[in-house]
């Protein structure tokens, strides 16, 4: 499970099959050797071993690695227990708290 990534990485073809749609095109990314690359982004509904969040998603091309990426992990609400290679539950979601003046919601 690599996590050295924001975003999760999934191959395109297999988005396609299950009608993740592009809903962002040509966005520039780093690899890590300094290369800059375009990929497709989509919005999908991520489940794994019982963890479920909703996400963008990298349309991977051939020759990409797939990858779990933080941004899914922390939707998930999840870590990566190296030990075990599984996903484990991260704790509460943390919340802000002011402590100045309430928040007034103006909806």
């Amino acid at each position: 499970m690599d996590t050295g990534s924001e975003f999760t990485w999934i191959p395109g073809d297999i988005l396609t099959a299950v009608g993740v749609e592009v809903r962002k095109r040509d966005e520039k990314f780093v690899m890590a050797n300094g290369e800059i690359i375009t990929r497709h982004i989509g919005y999908a509904i991520l489940r794994v071993d019982g963890f479920e969040t909703v996400d963008e998603i990298v349309f991977a091309r051939n020759g990409d690695l797939s990858l779990l990426g933080a941004h899914s992990l922390e939707g998930f609400g999840a870590v990566v227990d190296t030990e075990r290679k599984r996903l484990v539950a991260a704790g509460p979601h943390l919340a802000r708290q002011d402590v100045g003046a309430p928040y007034e919601a103006n909806y």
